[in-house]
């Protein structure tokens, strides 16, 4: 089974979609497809479904959209190319002791390789490895192809999972980009950290490496406006300052010339992660 996520859903077995349209048990699928080859129990998948407050039907209605899910899946096993073994719907979406399992049989998960190739980008990074570390960590980033589950209506749990994907995607971008400031790409980085701080008005380290960017740039004057927006949003949203290492970043820019790289950035001296 294949199974991506970092993006609209996809499931696909023997290669032929099982995803359904149908709002319901696509997030029962979604759900069980973040979870792949783990049991998710039946309690996560009523929550997710109808919140705090499920009908008196919740178990039984549950139990159809699996058999719904287990129809879809039933026919693309019956396609199976291979014909290896009898494999039958119920060995792929499994019933469990509490809940219910999607098992993958070793298929490709997206999320899961994105995991892999980004903590293997940051022991790159913490080796010092930063050729290595922008590569891998940039092959990460490449899985996805929109916000994470973007074509699925998401309940409690399914919102809660894509908040998580995304700070695990942003940490992956920060370090990609602290990698390739390293290497000195900094001009290269111009357009992308443009865009990024425009949509992520408050988070502290991508701005911080705007302004290391545009001040290896010889654009003093505009790494300290990247600053002083930083501020603002700051204040106006979350009623914060700045960080102590982003106004040491500031206080670097102010005192050097266009030609030198501030210290305080080099440290990674100002490394939170506020994001608005």
């Amino acid at each position: 089974m294949d199974i991506d996520v970092l993006g609209a859903l996809a499931v696909r077995e023997n290669g032929i979609s099982v995803t359904p349209t149908a709002p319901k048990p696509r997030q029962v699928l979604a759900l069980l497809a973040l979870h792949a080859d783990q049991v998710v129990p039946v309690g996560a998948l009523i929550e997710e479904l109808w919140g705090e407050h499920p009908p008196r039907s919740a178990r039984t209605t549950l139990q159809t959209y699996v058999l719904q899910l287990r129809d879809m899946i039933s026919a693309a096993v019956e396609r199976d190319p291979e014909g290896v073994g009898p494999r039958t719907a119920k060995d792929v979406l499994v019933t469990s002791p509490g809940g219910y399992l999607l098992n993958s049989s070793g298929g490709t998960l997206d999320v899961r390789e994105f995991e892999r190739l980004a903590g293997t980008g940051y022991r790159a990074m913490d080796a010092g490895d930063f050729p290595g570390a922008a590569r891998l960590l940039r092959q990460a980033l490449d899985l996805w192809t929109g916000n994470a589950l973007t074509d699925v209506q998401a309940g409690p749990q399914l919102e809660m999972e894509t908040k998580r994907l995304e700070e695990t995607r942003l940490c992956a971008l920060d370090q990609r980009i602290e990698a390739d400031l390293r290497l000195g790409r900094h001009r290269e980085l111009l357009g992308e950290l443009s865009v990024l701080v425009r949509r992520y008005r408050t988070h502290e380290n991508l701005h911080g490496q705007l302004m290391l960017a545009l001040h290896r740039s010889g654009r003093r004057s505009e790494a300290l406006e990247a600053y002083q927006r930083l501020r603002n949003a700051l204040v106006r949203e979350l009623g914060l300052e700045p960080s102590a290492g982003l106004r040491r970043l500031q206080r670097s820019i102010l005192m050097a010339g266009p030609e030198s790289v501030p210290e305080a950035a080099e440290a990674g001296g100002g490394r939170l992660n506020r994001v608005g």
